[in-house]
């Protein structure tokens, strides 16, 4: 138990300062190759203090080997851009003023309901209430949003089509059959909700619309009263 305790204590010691040397990034926001050293780095920890039979200098030599190749990693991307890229990948704008990036949303395996619901998080309910959005290489979310977006979400908007795809409990919320809004599309453009890549509604009847491959345009319907 005493060997244990003692191996232990060297392992933490050893940790702590290959996780301080790495940079104040590698406990936060990491890169993806950050990722994957700090989960090797773990399991190099276990071993040595958990199994007696193997030198302890094995596991801090391991340890160390780690830190060495991250320290590389690390000179290669500051010096050669194209390897960074690479390595970290690169931002990704997944909205824009035309509307939704679908392609930029493949590329990251998100979806339309994923966007919005980053923006919901940075506190913004609208699409047309941002110009630009992107996801940064480590999976942060940002947003720039329009001067006055706050006039722009009176109301919160929910999903009626999500690629292609009726939501049929926002479709029952809004109190209006499928067929009413199918005419609605085609007012606009659109044969048929496979051709729509998202449209939401408020409780307005402020109608945000893009069809595939296509940029948004924003009109209001003439509801008697607010729906919710």
């Amino acid at each position: 138990m005493g060997l244990i305790f003692i191996r232990t204590i060297v392992i933490f010691i050893t940790l702590l300062v290959i996780m301080r040397l790495m940079g104040k990034r590698q406990i936060g926001e990491m890169q993806p190759y950050e990722l994957v050293i700090t989960l090797i780095i773990a399991d190099l920890a276990c071993i040595p203090m958990a199994d007696t039979s193997i030198p302890l200098l094995y596991g801090v030599i391991a340890i160390l080997t780690v830190y060495f190749l991250h320290q590389l990693v690390c000179v290669v991307g500051l010096k050669f851009s194209t390897a960074k890229t690479i390595l970290s990948g690169s931002p990704s704008v997944v909205l824009n003023k035309n509307g939704v990036n679908d392609t930029e949303l493949k590329k990251n395996n998100l979806n339309v309901s994923d966007l919005i619901e980053s923006l919901r998080t940075e506190g913004y309910f609208s699409l047309d209430a941002v110009d630009y959005a992107l996801y940064e290489a480590e999976g942060t979310f940002s947003a720039l949003p329009k001067k006055n977006y706050d006039s722009l979400q009176t109301s919160l908007p929910v999903i009626l089509i999500d690629e292609g795809k009726f939501d049929k409990r926002n479709l029952e919320r809004t109190g209006r059959t499928k067929e009413y809004f199918l005419r609605i599309l085609k007012e606009h453009g659109a044969d048929d909700e496979k051709n729509v890549l998202v449209m939401t509604v408020d409780g307005n009847g402020k109608i945000y619309l893009q069809k595939r491959k296509g940029k948004y345009t924003v009109f209001h319907l003439n509801w008697e009263k607010k729906l919710w």
